[in-house]
């Protein structure tokens, strides 16, 4: 009779499939390939579509943010040097980085601020924010935000084509930074599909605060370049984008229950351009 159980137990045993292997470590090429085919529309493949990956890409989304600014900053100097005007400049430096994402960023900017707007329960705020058309207050939002940065672009662009430059680069990685931070590990998802579950929660907070201040320093140093105020502006800068970027990813989580694919664009555009504002204050 024992003889029998333990043949069994070990025919039982040995047809129990094999447990399942955890998914490889993302590597750097991973982490960039997911940043920049998510967050651009740059003809980058992405090859792996998991936590580890979006894990990688989030943490390197002020890279693509750095490749975004670059070419905002590039087509807006090349502009001056044409003898075009600063604020045309401008409006080529605002552009670039909505080209460089088919206006998702603005989308959701606009998509938040009517699901913000809309005082409804979170499902039916989401199922607003879903829609195709943009409702009054998404068009006010895109309105004001446009507006704010194609003025202070022009203003600095006309002082001093460098810092012009250095501003449309700074509001670009600024943007990207705030999603590495949204998309720490304590801000749950509103949706179980989307982008915004996909990439939620997938940053440890310690690596998020170690990547916020590492672009922050780097930032400062770059402004650096133009004399210490500059460098000290463009650190402040970067900090005010973050800071007035938490209270809407908190509103949002109390809101709809948390991020979206359209509330990673709403805090891109308002870290891009709280950045913006204070790159131009103090001349």
């Amino acid at each position: 009779m024992s003889t029998s159980s333990s043949s069994s137990s070990s025919s039982s045993s040995s047809s129990s499939p094999p447990p399942a292997s955890p998914p490889p470590p993302s590597s750097v090429s991973d982490g960039l390939r997911f940043a920049f085919g998510t967050l651009t529309v740059l003809p980058v493949r992405v090859r792996r579509w998991d936590r580890a990956a979006a894990r990688g890409g989030m943490l390197s989304a002020p890279v693509a943010g750095l490749v975004v600014g670059g070419c905002a900053a590039g087509l807006g100097l090349l502009l001056l040097l044409l003898g075009a005007g600063a604020p045309l400049a401008a409006v080529a430096s605002v552009a670039v980085p909505a080209a460089l994402t088919r206006g998702l960023h603005l989308d959701g900017l606009a998509d938040t601020a009517d699901g913000l707007g809309s005082g409804k329960p979170a499902e039916d705020a989401l199922r607003i924010m879903k829609q195709s058309d943009i409702g009054p207050f998404g068009v006010l939002t895109l309105v004001l935000v446009l507006l704010a940065q194609v003025a202070v672009l022009a203003q600095l662009y006309g002082g001093s084509w460098a810092r012009g430059a250095l501003a449309a680069v700074v509001s670009a990685v600024t943007a990207r930074l705030a999603l590495t931070l949204a998309a720490r590990a304590t801000v749950p998802a509103a949706r179980p599909e989307g982008l915004g579950a996909a990439v939620a929660g997938v940053v440890p907070v310690p690596a998020a605060l170690g990547t916020a201040a590492a672009v922050t320093a780097a930032a400062g140093a770059a402004g650096a370049c133009l004399g210490w105020y500059d460098g000290a502006r463009t650190a402040l800068a970067v900090a005010a984008g973050l800071a007035v970027a938490e209270p809407l990813l908190r509103r949002c989580v109390r809101r709809f229950g948390g991020v979206t694919g359209d509330v990673f664009g709403a805090l891109a555009e308002t870290a891009a351009t709280t950045a913006l504002v204070v790159l131009s204050l103090g001349r």
